[in-house]
């Protein structure tokens, strides 16, 4: 009965308008709305209903449905029910929305490793250093009106903020006072050398000897708080800080300040002219010298004759054959050969059956000490010959101020001191696919273009290919993509090349043509000259190392025993975390198990060679000391030419973020780079003995270095004296000192080198305010 109850029940919903075909429509809407939650609810009835009054009324729910109201519906959570259509759109947006967003991480992601790899990647820009922040120095440009005595100077810098302060007022009033301009002074740097030295014959600017040489004229004092200098210093080296040179006085004597109709430059001739004619007062005629039909070469060889007796005489060098002879030009140097020419290409084929000891030999006497200088029966001591190459290119156009400035660099060198110097130019011809080491003619054509007139007869030219052909055999590592045989990375191979050309001259100035000197040429190359030859060798290399600042460092005895301090005992320097997590240079540590992997904290004075095991052997000439280095009273050296003199300390690459320290191209690396020194930029003296060890590490062994890096570390290797001179640098802010010396004595034990804080690398921006450095900006300034 169960069964057909179901059934029935079922099949109400079916049949309901036969039974109740008079109620109202809308009552079966309102029911149609009910019908399928209350056949659910009376499913779950199996039992009769007691008021059934016939069998076709089965069951209770026919009354329940018609005649009881359904149950008011919940009201709804949502107001408003999202049709399907819209949800799904939804969905797929969203789902659209994070592909692409993953897409665009993977991209992204991406990109940024090949930037990385291929060193593009931007960075935000860096804050500006501190240094930006110290106020200007305003005192550089005083004037000569405001000039006085330097002992009653009271400079602008360096001097404490107090002391600033208290004399501002005193400065206001001397600046507002205008003085008389003041009588300048012909200035004569040549010292008297004795009767030990043959007496220096004077020459002029014509073949004849008639034309003499106008002098450079100074004021004396410095302009009113004229700023010291903050590195380096004048009484050290031993120049003269008592003196003020102007434009006219200075490069008034080779055609500043007259027309060109009157041999001069055309410069100068508008603005205040006041003192121009104080330069030419002295001379019997009062004239200006007519420089146009000036021949400079014919001058210098001239003078070089009448001065012969005060140098040795001249050796022709069995080692010259064994290279490519360069053709020579009329007035090249001193010695020329008259008789024939020499071949254009000349290749020594027993070269490559020759070991270390006899290609030494050949050289005869070009590897001896030039420490003290030849004596004759007839005079004494005879001066050594020193060779001023200017470093151009062939196509460089010179303007009126290069003019001047080699001017003077040429008589202040070259004729005024007698001989003593002998300025070439150096230059290179770019064009590869010029044949200038074969053919005589395109030698001469090229080097006749490449100079202006006046100078003609003093250039020898020089490619990277003809390097390539004399220094062979040389492993190429296109070190950040510059060829090993290039300018850049080997600007020492034509100094090498021309000093075996050239055996006459006993040193070689490697000159820049972008270098300036306000005072004069003579007096600075002289004045380094005998100071870096009174220095002792104990503890050379430590002091070569740092910069010398007075205001911080005190006297030069101070800071020598400070160094001395630091190398010995070492220092508790922050810095020396940075001083690489490895052994010293050239030790083997790193071979024995269990050795410590860091330095210790104080460092091993140099004393004697400090060479790699592969350096060149042979070399009986490397100076060795007689004594320890503790026994030693700063005599060992003493009086000894330097054969390297260095414009920049001598600092040891090893550990610091400069880009060129592991340009190493030739040694055995397998134990560690070789121990090695650099000096940035590469303006420097290096002595013959210097320049054929160079030469010959180069083509025998087949080593060599960054052009930085070459000289001082060849001077390491073998012994080599080798000194940086403090000269004076200036700065265009107020930094304070000590900040200063933190600064470029930031590496290690309070050295310039030796560690990642090192200024040499990602801190060079410091030099940016001083007056010495490759991209210093105050230097055009000033």
């Amino acid at each position: 009965m169960g069964g057909d109850l179901d059934e029935k029940t079922l099949s109400h919903d079916g049949s309901d308008a036969e039974y109740h075909s008079s109620d109202s429509d809308s009552d079966l809407e309102r029911g149609h709305n009910a019908r399928r939650k209350t056949i659910h609810r009376f499913q779950r009835s199996n039992a009769p209903s007691a008021y059934s009054s016939s069998s076709r009324e089965t069951s209770g729910s026919h009354q329940h449905l018609l005649h009881t109201s359904p149950k008011k519906r919940k009201s709804s959570f949502y107001p408003y029910k999202v049709p399907q259509k819209v949800t799904r759109y939804c969905c797929w947006a969203l789902l659209s929305t994070l592909i692409i967003f993953i897409l665009s991480l993977i991209r992204a992601s991406y990109t940024s490793s090949r930037q990385v790899e291929m060193g593009t990647m931007e960075k935000s820009p860096p804050k500006p250093p501190p240094w930006e922040s110290f106020p200007f120095l305003k005192r550089y440009h005083g004037g000569i009106r405001t000039l006085g005595p330097k002992e009653a100077n009271i400079p602008e810098y360096p001097r404490d903020d107090a002391e600033m302060r208290n004399n501002t007022t005193n400065i206001t009033v001397i600046i507002v006072e205008q003085k008389p301009l003041p009588k300048s002074i012909p200035f004569d740097p040549y010292p008297e050398l004795g009767k030990d030295y043959p007496e220096k014959q004077e020459c002029f600017l014509d073949v004849d000897g008639t034309i003499k040489i106008p002098r450079v004229h100074y004021y004396s004092g410095v302009t009113n708080s004229f700023p010291d200098a903050l590195m380096g210093s004048y009484q050290v080296l031993g120049l003269r800080d008592d003196m003020c040179f102007e434009r006219f006085g200075r490069l008034g004597p080779y055609g500043y300040g007259y027309s060109v109709k009157r041999g001069g430059t055309g410069a100068g001739l508008h603005g205040d002219r006041e003192g121009a004619e104080e330069v030419w007062s002295g001379r019997e005629d009062g004239t200006e010298v007519d420089y146009t039909s000036i021949k400079w070469a014919k001058l210098q060889v001239a003078c070089a004759e009448k001065n012969a007796a005060r140098f040795p005489s001249l050796d022709q060098s069995p080692a010259k054959h064994l290279f490519l002879a360069e053709p020579t030009d009329q007035g090249q140097g001193l010695q020329e050969d008259k008789k024939e020419e020499e071949p254009a290409i000349e290749v020594e084929s027993k070269l490559e059956r020759r070991d270390d000891g006899d290609v030494l030999a050949a050289s005869g006497n070009a590897n001896a000490t030039t420490a003290e200088p030849e004596k004759t029966e007839k005079h004494g001591s005879l001066l050594p010959r020193t060779a001023v190459l200017i470093r151009t290119w062939w196509d460089y156009q010179y303007r009126t101020e290069d003019i001047l400035y080699l001017r003077s660099l040429i008589t202040e060198l070259s004729l005024l001191s007698g001989g003593e110097f002998t300025v070439h130019f150096l230059v290179h011809v770019r064009d590869d696919n010029a044949p200038i080491w074969a053919d005589k003619k395109i030698y001469d054509r090229i080097l006749e273009n490449a100079l202006p007139a006046e100078f003609r007869g003093m250039g020898t030219l020089w490619s990277e290919r003809q390097m390539g052909l004399i220094y062979g055999g040389i492993q190429e590592s296109f070190f950040r993509d510059l060829p090993v045989h290039g300018v850049y990375r080997s600007t020492f191979m034509p100094v090498q090349y021309f000093s075996h050309q050239h055996p006459e001259y006993d040193f070689v100035w490697n000159w820049e043509m972008d270098v300036r000197y306000t005072g004069h040429w003579y007096h600075f190359f002289d004045r380094v000259r005998q100071w870096t030859k009174a220095q002792p060798r104990k503890g050379l290399w430590e002091r070569n190392g740092r910069f010398y600042i007075p205001s911080v460092h005190g006297s030069w005895e101070d800071f020598k025993q400070m160094v001395r301090v630091q190398t010995e005992m070492g220092t508790d320097s922050p810095n020396n975390i940075w001083s690489g997590l490895k052994p010293p240079a050239g030790s083997d540590s790193s071979k024995i198990p269990g050795a410590p992997t860091s330095q210790p904290k104080s460092d091993k004075p140099i004393w004697g060679p400090e060479a790699p095991s592969d350096v060149l052997t042979g070399q009986d000439s490397d100076p060795t000391p007689l004594i320890t280095h503790e026994k030693d009273h700063y005599e060992w050296g003493v009086g000894e030419e330097a054969d390297l003199i260095s414009l920049n300390p001598l600092f040891d690459p090893d550990g610091t973020t400069w880009f060129f320290t592991e340009d190493i191209t030739g040694y055995n690396t397998t134990s560690g780079l070789p121990p090695r020194r650099a000096a940035i930029t590469t303006t420097s003296r290096l002595s013959k003995r210097l320049l054929t060890l160079m030469h010959r590490e180069t083509v025998i062994k087949h080593h060599t270095m960054f052009s930085e890096m070459w000289p001082a570390s060849i001077s390491l290797h073998h012994s080599l004296k080798a000194v940086y001179a403090p000269h004076p640098m200036y700065i265009d802010r107020r930094w304070p000192p000590q900040y200063l010396a933190s600064v470029m004595n930031a590496g290690r034990n309070g050295a310039s080198g030796g560690a990642r804080t090192s200024v040499y690398g990602g801190r060079e921006h410091n030099f940016k305010g001083t007056t010495w450095f490759y991209d210093a900006g105050f230097a055009p300034n000033l």
